[in-house]
């Protein structure tokens, strides 16, 4: 048997270990712990997996900590599942199984409180989170672990964390950290879903995905068999229902709005070496020392103050029915974004009569990064031969996983959004017209 020596998958279920929801006892080896109890680890247990997304939802405060050992945990039962497999077996030696594991524990480790919607900003000073994640795994602490206890490099843990890898078995790992079906999504999918109270992505059948694991026609990547294929599709559509009322909820669209809009003003005053190194605790400290203006502390204080206070929802544009304006604004850049809204302020102010401070509308508009393929092959075998694997894509079997995995994220469920102050929504209600004006704020901004 593969990974015999492996002392992770030994303790699968003699009970040594820590317990993660749901119900879950994640196998705990004293290496695993060593590098657990490290510093950049222990930062995680600080640092809420959702972010913003408790405002709306208010059980969604669990950690980067627990999801990185559900994945752990996902990552032992995926070297169990595809020891079966003999081309696995060939290409992934017990080192490279291990790199897996370590991987898989330290796959979120440059993660700091809200990075994805900062990051969105493409602030020219800020750095990006997988920048974190090779410096974090190439400091004294996390490299002697790496060494004494697992024999690795950290080069080759970021390599597998980040893609960058070249070889064969560097290529299917990564595919088994990030990809259509992988060991983040599947624990996020169910985790989030949990601590949020509602059912969506905990609708689809994680064992049946577990047991048909294999790898691709050339042996470089994830694959499922025939009877993973159902699985496959609803975990697809849990990810775009959890997408459409969690993660873009249009409350948490507006947070991330505020959010932005506080750093954007605040960001001459921010020290971004000490921002990406907080905790929750310390980022919204850092970010109010940082508000030197009225508007920002005011927004501010909407989110992390006493009184949570929202903007609210002045009007919304998908791409499908308003796909003028949203070709406009989507994938725009933050600066250009506040241009656009400060102007589309000025029209609106001329039109009613009525004074509107420029910060008290905002428009939150989808990010560049568009959603990518849905590609996962799939073997079918013949009942004359079962041997040998006729693969297809999943796309090609199942027309409507391009639909949801694709062209809904893209098309409806990341909208352009106007959101705005209590006084904004009384200054320019029973206002018409309110799509043409915000184009032509986009097409001169003003200027």
């Amino acid at each position: 048997m593969p990974f015999a020596e492996l002392s992770e998958l030994k303790t699968i279920y003699d009970g040594s270990g820590v317990r993660i929801p749901p119900d879950k006892t994640v196998p705990l080896t004293p290496r695993v712990r060593r590098l657990l109890d490290s510093s950049p680890l222990r930062r995680l247990a600080s640092v809420r997996q959702l972010g913003l997304v408790s405002l709306v939802y208010p059980g969604a405060v669990h950690s980067r900590l627990e999801h990185s050992l559900g994945v752990y945990h996902l990552a032992l039962a995926f070297l169990a599942s595809l020891h079966g497999d003999d081309r696995f077996r060939e290409a992934i030696s017990e080192q490279d199984a291990a790199a897996f594991l370590v991987a898989a524990i330290l796959h979120d480790i440059g993660h700091w409180p809200y990075c994805h919607p900062i990051e969105d900003m493409d602030l020219p000073d800020m750095p990006r989170h997988e920048e974190r994640t090779s410096q974090l795994i190439a400091t004294d602490e996390i490299t002697e672990l790496l060494a004494s206890d697992w024999g690795l490099r950290p080069e080759r843990i970021a390599q597998l964390i980040l893609g960058t890898a070249s070889d064969t078995s560097g290529k299917i790992i990564h595919s088994l950290l990030s990809g259509p079906i992988d060991v983040d999504k599947m624990d996020y999918l169910t985790r989030d879903s949990l601590h949020a109270g509602v059912p969506y992505g905990r609708h689809f059948d994680q064992d049946r995905l577990l047991t048909s694991l294999c790898l691709n026609a050339n042996g470089e990547s994830l694959a499922i068999t025939e009877k993973g294929r159902t699985a496959a599709e609803l975990m697809v559509f849990a990810r775009y229902v959890m997408f459409s009322e969690v993660y873009w909820h249009h409350a948490v669209r507006s947070a991330t709005a505020m959010l932005q809009r506080t750093v954007w003003l605040s960001r001459d005053h921010l020290d971004t070496d000490l921002l990406v190194q907080s905790t929750e605790n310390t980022f919204v400290q850092r970010i109010s020392d940082a508000t030197k203006s009225s508007d920002a502390q005011s927004i501010l204080e909407g989110l992390f103050g006493p009184q949570r206070k929202l903007f609210k929802r002045i009007a919304t544009f998908d791409a499908k029915t308003h796909s003028v304006l949203h070709n406009a604004l989507a994938g725009l850049s933050y600066k250009n974004l506040v241009l656009v809204s400060n102007c589309f302020v000025k029209l609106l102010a001329k039109k009613t009569g009525n004074t509107i401070k420029q910060n008290e509308i905002l428009i939150d508009a989808p990010p560049k990064e568009r959603e990518i393929e849905f590609n996962l092959q799939i073997c079918c075998r013949g009942q004359l031969n079962e041997s040998e694997c006729r693969w297809r894509s999943l796309v090609e079997m199942s027309p409507v996983t391009q639909s949801l995995a694709q062209l809904q994220f893209d098309h409806l469920v990341k909208q352009v959004r106007i959101f705005g102050s209590d006084d904004a929504i009384s200054a320019i209600q029973h206002t018409t017209g309110l799509e043409d004006i915000l184009l032509e704020a986009s097409n001169d901004a003003c200027s």
